[in-house]
């Protein structure tokens, strides 16, 4: 049984031995720090130096110098910054261990590691590394570890954890289990605008599993609200970097965010995680800046909004954005590459020549077009062939002048030893002579030329010229999609009959530059992380998955907070099938809401078709959550509550209203009655002390301390898309939950109204 007593009393003597250790740590870090900053000094200072002895020196001595010292700046620096990040909390756990023919040691476990300098001592062991594994997964006794193909064994004595502050030790305690340890209730009580940052030291046995899970497979993760999705994904990159990062550049390391608003969210996060220079950017943006393709993208929530106000029937039976998605979309696209291909093979239908010379044979460049180069995109191959012909033309081109002159020369040693007759000699010498003298510079030239004249036939593509004709035009879509009936292939026309470009159409703009062009290197990631995975749709992780020529993607989602399933992933069957490498992940334990409040959010859950297990809150008990009665929105009331909820201690309150347009008002509105209020937007920066007015579908992958839940003119109805924007919005508060409206109906609760107090 773990031991739960907290032991914080000055008088304890293993407390003071505590505050020794953590003395010790803190004043060596100091000397660290005041060796680094001299360092940087003297490092700074020869730098200097050789750059201003180039002129002096031999310049190859002085770049060397130059570079050697910029190294040992950057290594003080990295150190520097990596003691000033933790100085004020060294480390927050500690493991009594031994190894298997090894000592006992007491190791401590921060955010990054420390050794001394001279006896090697492990002041500080970095939680990414093999040993804290024991930490996190490890029970008391004997347990086991992996450490790279190999496994270890030990004995755990005990696991202690800190509570340290400032630099200063303000309690510790030993535990066993840390789902059930005291840290993780007082993290998860905490305030929603530190949590995220703080969430290394309570990394769950489940969490830990995920993080740590085989780097060279894909992983897939159906999470429930509040699992810690994102803290998943965020550690798993920073674990990935310090078990990878020798071989592996920051740089080819990519987050796509469902938003800018997220990115700002866990701006703060990475850094203290030891996680930066790495690709944060959004699906729209890494396709256009991967493609160089610049639209100007209808704004994706503008159709989920015309569906949440009419509904699923609004979208026709022939669903346009939901076949775009489909991996029907990536077939027609193929048929469309292979004419494409098929058109540019019929242009070696000639030979290359030089003069008269055949230097080589269209058909066999066809086959090299077709099949030897068939695994690079089109226009690679393009240029590869132009190389080969450049090569073959170099080395034949010698052949024939050197076989012309020899034919002249013998011609002309012919002539001149066969004519008796001088003038006709001299008359046909001279011809021989003149012709020879033209036709090899001619031949010099032309050889020059050959290749890129040959090759001039095959024009580039334009990628948005040549989906756009797909969208446009009659034939072509008769041609590639027999399968779809007369009507639909009018509809699909008829849809793009002005040129508008949807969210959905950058992953068939990807595919086609991907598959015909090749994405460049600054661009070609090579492995990926992305959140909110249930909102992508299958053709969006194809089209990144063949342009990546990757399969190593960390993917985390929940399909109960699908709120664009008509256009996007409804089940992970599909997800599995493309990533078949992939390991397959279940959290359905919520670190973030209170057990009253995710008692509510199970009601909604059970509604939904998908067929996802109930939600099981940790044990944190709070207050119940609050109905409020009111016919019609009132700035009054609303401040009324947002007043109380701040004297509860609470700084991070929003108020969620369904629709972007009820946010916009209720903004106006409470803004006129002098209440501290703002909208958030996708390019919002969270913090501050307002009453934050959130649309639905935007508080999707966010939490705050408080949240006021409005519903007047457009109530929750029981379909499909309205019970995800429901359920997202009930499960963002982690600690108080108010629900304002006319009825609890509204909020499709009125069969469980005895479990929600009223005011």
């Amino acid at each position: 049984m773990a031991e739960q007593d907290e032991r914080s009393t000055i008088q304890n003597p293993e407390f003071q031995k505590e505050v020794e250790r953590l003395e010790y740590t803190k004043h060596y870090m100091s000397e660290l720090l005041e060796a680094s900053q001299r360092d940087l000094k003297a490092v700074q200072a020869k730098i200097k130096e050789s750059m201003a002895n180039l002129e002096y020196i031999d310049s190859s001595d002085s770049y060397i110098n130059i570079l050697t010292n910029s190294r040992f700046f950057e290594l003080a620096l990295n150190q520097k910054e990596s003691l000033e990040a933790v100085k004020k909390k060294p480390y927050f756990a500690r493991i009594h261990f031994q190894r298997t023919g090894e000592l006992e040691e007491l190791l401590y476990i921060g955010k990054t590691s420390l050794f001394h300098n001279e006896t090697f001592e492990p002041i500080i062991v970095d939680w990414r590394s093999p040993v804290a594994n024991v930490y996190y997964d490890g029970r008391l006794g004997e347990i086991s570890y992996p450490v790279r193909d190999e496994v270890y064994t030990g004995h755990l004595f005990s696991k202690r954890q800190y509570k340290i502050e400032d630099g200063e030790l303000l309690s510790y305690q030993d535990v066993d289990l840390t789902t059930n340890d005291d840290l993780l209730q007082e993290a998860l009580s905490g305030k929603a605008d530190v949590r995220l940052t703080e969430i290394v030291a309570t990394i769950q046995k489940e969490q830990n599993e995920i993080i740590r899970a085989h780097l060279k497979q894909p992983i897939l993760v159906q999470g429930a609200a509040g699992s810690g999705k994102t803290t998943i994904a965020l550690h798993r990159i920073s674990y990935f970097l310090y078990t990878m990062g020798e071989h592996f550049n920051p740089e080819q390391l990519m987050i796509l965010a469902p938003n800018k608003l997220f990115i700002e969210y866990i701006g703060d996060v990475l850094p203290e995680l030891g996680v930066e220079q790495i690709c944060q950017t959004t699906y729209a943006e890494y396709v256009q800046n991967a493609t160089g393709i610049k639209l100007k993208l209808q704004n994706p929530n503008e159709q989920l909004e015309t569906i949440v106000e009419e509904g699923l029937d609004a979208l026709p039976s022939f669903n346009i954005p939901q076949i775009k998605g489909s991996l029907f979309y990536k077939e027609l696209l193929d048929r469309y590459i292979k004419v494409h291909e098929r058109n540019l093979a019929n242009l070696f239908n000639e030979d290359v020549f030089i003069e008269k010379y055949r230097i080589m044979r269209g058909s066999h460049l066809k086959k090299l077009f077709l099949e030897e180069f068939a695994y690079m995109p089109i226009e690679k191959r393009i240029e590869r062939i132009k190389k080969v012909v450049q090569t073959e033309v170099k080395r034949k081109s010698k052949a024939v002048l050197s076989s012309l002159n020899t034919r002249y020369e013998d011609m002309i040693g012919k002539a001149l030893s066969g004519l008796r007759d001088p003038d006709k000699r001299r008359k046909t010498v001279t011809k021989f002579i003149d012709e020879r003298d033209e036709r090899i510079p001619k031949i010099t030239a032309e050889a020059k030329s050959t290749a890129t004249a040959y090759m001039k036939r095959f024009e580039k593509a334009k990628i948005k010229q040549m989906y756009r004709k797909l969208l446009s035009d009659r034939q072509l879509i008769q041609d590639l999609a027999p399968e779809w009936t007369f009507d639909q292939q009018e509809k699909f026309l008829q849809v793009h009959a002005k040129e508008k470009w949807a969210l959905e159409d950058l992953a068939a703009l990807y595919y086609l530059h991907a598959k015909i062009k090749g994405i460049a290197d600054q661009w070609k990631m090579r492995v990926v992380f992305i959140d909110e995975v249930q909102d992508y749709s299958l053709f969006q992780l194809a089209a990144l998955q063949n342009g990546l020529e990757t399969d190593m993607f960390t993917m985390v989602g929940d399909l109960a907070q699908g709120i664009h399933s008509y256009r996007s992933l409804t089940e992970w069957d599909s997800v599995l099938e493309l990533f078949p490498r992939a390991n397959y992940f279940t959290l359905q334990k919520s670190y973030r809401t209170t057990i009253e409040i995710m008692e509510i959010a199970n009601k909604i859950l059970m509604k939904m078709d998908e067929d996802l297990p109930l939600v099981e809150p940790v044990v944190r008990h709070g207050n119940e959550p609050t109905f409020v009665k009111a016919d019609e929105f009132d700035s009054e009331k609303i401040n009324e509550l947002y007043q109380s909820i701040g004297q509860n201690g609470h700084k991070s309150i929003a108020l969620i209203c369904k629709t972007t347009a009820e946010a916009t008002n209720y903004t106006k509105l409470l803004t006129k009655a002098g209440v501290p209020a703002e909208m958030l937007s996708e390019e919002s920066e969270l913090g501050g002390s307002k009453l934050l007015v959130v649309p639905s579908h935007l508080a999707k992958g966010l939490e705050f301390d408080a949240v006021i839940i409005a519903a007047f003119d457009i109530p929750y109805f029981d379909t499909v898309i309205d019970r995800k924007l429901l359920y997202v919005a009930l499960t963002r508060a982690m600690h108080e939950l108010y629900l304002v409206g006319p009825g609890l109906d509204v909020f499709l609760l009125d069969e469980v109204a005895k479990t929600v107090n009223k005011v």
